[in-house]
């Protein structure tokens, strides 16, 4: 059976009560799981220390957050800590290393045997950068625990579904042949954090094997799924790596307030599944699944719902509980979704569709083109 990690001490980890990241998102998931009586067993991971999160961070940063987070009215922009992306509140460093010592107690299952397929109900902090915090990202928890497995000499696949270019991930392996990335995201021409562009292939030993797929705004779910497949398939055959780690970010859906492209719940629940197959067919079912963006308070918790009952192979149950519902109204807003799947037709048509399916189309096969000659 998969493995769910979480621990309440991760809702220390929260900016200002309107900031979009908010801890309300994972406790509206375990709320409806509750209520719809799902089985949940979480297990509580421990901190991460700080030599562990020295193997991606700068000491000086380390310092910091630390500084900070006890003086939280005496920001270091230089660090971008206390921006407007990254407001800092008193003890965020303790949330923070608590998220990153879940990924990595998740991948440390995995490597020791302990669990094939782990999920942690949190993190995908995937902006940290080694000297630098960035887009609501503190300490880089998937770099954390992707380290610790390439030091135990595994090669890993990352595979980011975030909105946002997974930028802080690739910045940190960009040079590492034992690291594949891949990341499918709205272009940086229109959408923070302005990279991930296709000629990002690494450096070092590691090129080749930084792959990004910048999308369209409007991609729709079809057309996302199918890019993927053209991309995923072929660099996971090549690569095979030992574990995949997913970013399992919920933004790319069509109501999120922050990003403009356009899949479902219903392309949710198929990409969840294509990634499950993924793992069983290329990584022998090794699979770390995080958490990550997703600003909608709508359709993030069904999202995140159906991964979790996709991965531990549950009924994919229809109606929401009236009782969470009312729970949650201020939450969900003036006309709460009644089903865990979008309505058909959910939005109105693209006109621009098939046009933006053929740049999706003619990108992914660039980018494929470019990168097998450095796979030969």
């Amino acid at each position: 059976m998969p493995v769910v990690l979480y621990h309440p001490e991760y809702g220390a980890y929260a900016f200002d009560a309107d900031h979009p990241f908010s801890p309300l998102r994972i406790e509206m998931v375990l709320d409806l799981l509750h209520e719809a009586g799902v089985p949940v067993e979480l297990v509580a991971p421990e901190s991460a220390t700080q030599d562990e999160l020295a193997t991606v961070h700068d000491s000086a940063y380390l310092g910091a957050v630390a500084d900070v987070s006890r003086s939280p009215a005496d920001p270091r922009f230089e660090y971008g800590l206390g921006t407007q992306d990254n407001p800092m509140k008193a003890g965020m460093d303790l949330g923070a290393a608590r998220i990153a010592g879940g990924t990595l107690t998740g991948a440390r299952m995995i490597a020791e045997g302990k669990a094939s397929k782990v999920l942690q109900m949190g993190g995908g902090l995937h902006h940290a950068r080694a000297a630098l915090a960035s887009g609501f990202c503190l300490f880089n928890d998937l770099a954390i625990a992707i380290r610790d497995l390439t030091s135990r000499g595994l090669h890993v696949a990352y595979l980011d579904v975030d909105v946002h270019h997974g930028d802080g991930v690739q910045s940190i392996f960009f040079d590492d042949d034992h690291v594949l990335t891949l990341s499918l995201h709205e272009s940086g021409e229109y959408l923070f954090p302005g990279s991930g562009w296709t000629h990002e292939l690494g450096r070092g030993m590691g090129r080749g094997f930084k792959l990004n797929v910048p999308l369209e705004p409007f991609t729709e779910g079809d057309n996302y799924l199918e890019v993927l497949d053209m991309v995923a398939q072929p660099a996971l055959e090549y690569f095979r790596p030992d574990v995949l780690v997913v970013q399992a970010g919920a933004d790319a859906h069509f109501a999120d307030p922050l990003a403009d492209l356009l899949l479902t719940t219903q392309t949710y629940e198929a990409l969840f599944r294509r990634i499950l197959t993924y793992a069983d067919r290329f990584s022998a079912g090794r699979l770390l699944l995080t958490l990550g963006g997703g600003y909608s308070l709508e359709a993030t918790p069904r999202i995140w719902t159906i991964l979790y009952l996709v991965l531990f192979g549950y009924p994919i149950f229809e109606n929401l509980p009236a009782a969470w519902i009312e729970r949650w109204r201020k939450e969900l807003g003036p006309d709460p979704p009644r089903t865990l799947h979008d309505p058909p037709h959910p939005y109105e048509t693209i006109p621009r569709r098939e046009e933006i399916n053929r740049h999706n189309r003619l990108m992914a096969q660039r980018l494929l083109d470019a990168v097998s000659m450095l796979w030969l």
